[in-house]
């Protein structure tokens, strides 16, 4: 059975309601760097753009906005607490992926959780 990785998808409906989803990553095992030993990789390449270090000060809050472009946001330290307009919350740690493609409708928010937090934004388009 091959491996997965898992990440959150944050995406608009019709309607410009924004919601969370749970997606996998399929992973295989590859000869990625020889003569390194085989590495488990996607599948399904993902094209970047540019990536940002992105720093939430401590007491950051924020309303609704949609994503300015479609990009994988990657918690380094901290936590960051995150809401859609349609009033879901996912609180997300260091390690957690997000796919975020709400680049239309109502937007989402987040807050930094506990302090400052410090993540990676790699542009996909």
């Amino acid at each position: 059975m091959p491996s997965t990785v898992k990440f959150f998808r944050l995406y608009a409906d019709d309607d410009g309601e924004s919601h969370f989803e749970e997606l996998e990553a399929t992973m295989s095992s590859v000869q990625y760097a020889p003569p390194a030993p085989p590495l488990e990789v996607s599948l399904e390449p993902m094209e970047a753009q540019s990536i940002r270090w992105v720093r939430f000060p401590e007491h950051w809050n924020d309303g609704a906005h949609p994503s300015p472009r479609r990009q994988l946001f990657i918690l380094l330290e901290g936590e960051v607490e995150g809401w859609t307009s349609g009033g879901e919350t996912q609180l997300f740690k260091a390690g957690d992926r997000v796919l975020m493609e709400d680049t239309t409708g109502k937007g989402h928010g987040a807050r930094p959780i506990n302090g400052e937090a410090l993540a990676v934004m790699i542009a996909l388009e």
